[in-house]
């Protein structure tokens, strides 16, 4: 299984969004909540190169934002990336 890295904040909806679609899919993520501590925002923004969250990463593929996640389930793309199909 790949590992699942989410960069978020508290107050972000689309955070919540993120993370709900992922545990309705049954995997396990990490998240680090950059509101709390700085340097992993800078981390953030080194790996991503975006300042806005989340940052969602499938082991080191940059997947976006929410939109972006979502747009993959919604294409069929994702559950590969997550390795739920064979």
């Amino acid at each position: 299984m790949p590992q699942i890295t989410l960069y978020t904040t508290l107050i972000c909806p689309y955070c919540h969004r993120a993370k709900r679609l992922l545990k309705r899919k049954g995997v396990v993520f990490q998240e680090i909540a950059v509101d709390r501590d700085p340097a992993q925002f800078d981390i953030m923004v080194n790996r991503s190169r975006r300042y806005t969250v989340p940052q969602i990463f499938i082991d080191d593929r940059a997947i976006g934002g929410y939109d972006d996640l979502a747009l993959l389930d919604e294409r069929g793309e994702l559950d590969a990336l997550l390795e739920l199909t064979r």
